[in-house]
């Protein structure tokens, strides 16, 4: 049998990028990990959502985005 994380539905917030309000909706998982990641890198979650919307490219949309950096991360840190 395998082992889920607690599952919830996506949970839409509100994040400023350059002045500009925006929602992206994810899932608590992605949101908490956001939080953890931004800690360890001294920013606030909204820094580091606002670098990794200007680093994606224009066809990615921002919670896929968000998704992806989070999974990225963690496999990098997986040995």
């Amino acid at each position: 049998m395998i082992d889920l994380p607690a599952m919830t539905p996506p949970l839409k917030r509100s994040v400023t990028i350059d002045g500009h309000r925006t929602s992206v909706s994810l899932e608590d998982a992605f949101w908490k990990a956001l939080a953890t990641q931004a800690a360890a890198r001294d920013l606030t979650r909204a820094a580091l959502i606002g670098q990794i919307d200007h680093a994606r490219p224009p066809q990615i949309g921002l919670a896929t985005a968000l998704r992806l950096y989070v999974l990225s991360t963690l496999q990098a840190q997986d040995p």
